[in-house]
């Protein structure tokens, strides 16, 4: 790789580009690659909010709806400080790939407000999420854009947006929102939906590459709640030693391993994983390059760059976050033999059960969790064979090998439809 050019860390630029060289693998017709390099519908609101201290502030929020051709649009909402058209966009764009990859008949979207949630008050987030809803009240519905949890925002959030949507349209549409608390139709499993799902695919991953997980060292960065459960889970499922851990404000690493609960009462009590007892802090691109058998980025985007890839030393690396890798450095991980298992499949895990949850909302009937837990099995482990085997079958890294899949479901939609 030439160092003298900038890598291009735009992440909508970033999904183009996957896209269009996935196209490139299947020969996609130009006409459906046309329609899918960018969003369908766009809308940008302005949110005049009455603050606590008596002062209107006013926010911008988003709402892309990227491709419905395989049924209603589906996408979580952020609020974030950074938030930004491009961010959203893209994300839309993988959550179309990603509902696709995991055969169910939704189509992607995603939301987000610029806003910092850890400076407002339980009030002024209310306002903000009525809001915003009022706002886009016309562009979502049950039937035709699912919103849920994401980066900063809680099932109470999606409960004050549920009853909001409610409110406008005069009845009950439990259907309108998933990620809700359980007393207004969430569903059971919907917790640590994303990690287990991703544990589901890591585990069909280790067995591609011949991998003890009992016996595998595990870092992971972030410890949001995708974190926080894999953290948790990797033991308790597979008996895998999590040996290094991050946050925003840094990591820590444990050769002997890291206790979940211990770990959990330290960052409630100190705000931080960093100064947790028996462990030694460390950098989070440290962690991304320590010496173990399976890495997972559960944080934000771009973490895995050209610049750092050549001393990612894991066997495995798990995309529990929304585009961790550049394409640049997809390109010499999949050179240096080290499994890449993609975002918009191992985090897949989420939105399939946000998938089950609309379902029982709409049915009005509901699963027990360990009917939520074996069907999001299934799920995950035909998709992550299917892509396996797409790898093998075209000779391309997994992630493409995962657009492959999903691009050519989309387009065949698009074209039983008529739209090329």
């Amino acid at each position: 790789m030439p160092t003298g050019i900038k890598e291009d860390l735009d992440p909508f630029d970033i999904a183009q580009k996957q896209l269009d060289k996935a196209a490139k693998v299947i020969n996609l017709d130009k006409q459906a690659l046309e329609i899918l390099r960018e969003p369908m519908q766009i809308l940008q609101v302005r949110l005049p909010v009455k603050m606590d201290n008596g002062e209107t502030e006013v926010f911008t929020g988003f709402r892309v709806h990227y491709n419905n051709a395989r049924g209603p649009t589906k996408g979580g909402i952020r609020f974030h400080p950074e938030e930004s058209l491009s961010t959203v966009k893209a994300l839309s764009a993988w959550m179309t790939w990603k509902t696709a990859i995991v055969g169910i008949p939704l189509g992607g979207a995603k939301g987000g407000i610029i806003c910092d949630p850890k400076k407002m008050s339980m009030g002024e987030l209310e306002r903000l999420s009525r809001a915003y809803v009022r706002s886009i009240g016309e562009f979502i519905g049950p039937e035709i854009d699912v919103p849920a949890p994401d980066v900063y925002t809680t099932p109470q959030i999606m409960a004050w947006m549920m009853d909001e949507y409610e409110n406008i349209v005069r009845k009950s549409a439990p259907g309108v929102i998933t990620g809700k608390p359980l007393e207004l139709g969430g569903s059971l499993g919907r917790g640590d939906a994303t990690a287990r799902g991703g544990l589901f695919v890591l585990r069909e991953g280790a067995k591609k590459v011949g991998l003890d997980l009992s016996k595998a060292t595990v870092a992971i960065q972030g410890f949001g709640n995708a974190g926080q459960f894999a953290v948790k889970l990797v033991k308790e499922m597979f008996g895998s030693k999590v040996v290094a851990v991050s946050d925003t404000k840094g990591g820590i690493y444990a050769k002997d391993g890291i206790d979940y609960q211990k770990l959990l009462d330290h960052k409630k009590k100190t705000g931080t994983v960093e100064n947790f007892p028996g462990s030694k802090n460390i950098t989070n691109e440290e962690l991304l390059e320590l010496g173990v058998d399976v890495l997972i980025p559960a944080a934000i985007e771009n973490q895995i760059t050209r610049s750092n890839a050549d001393k990612i030393k894991a066997k495995i690396v798990l995309e529990l976050a929304n585009g961790p890798t550049t394409p640049e450095a997809d390109e010499i991980l999949y050179k240096k033999k080290i499994l890449l298992l993609p975002d918009f499949l191992s985090n897949s895990g989420g939105v399939t059960v946000s998938y089950f949850e609309w379902t029982q909302n709409i049915s009005g009937f509901y699963w027990t969790e360990e009917e939520v837990y074996s069907r999001l099995d299934q799920k995950l482990t035909e998709s992550a064979h299917a892509v396996l085997d797409a790898s093998e079958k075209y000779k391309v890294d997994p992630r493409t090998a995962a657009y492959t899949i999903s691009i050519k479901r989309v387009a065949d939609a698009m074209k039983l439809r008529g739209w090329y």
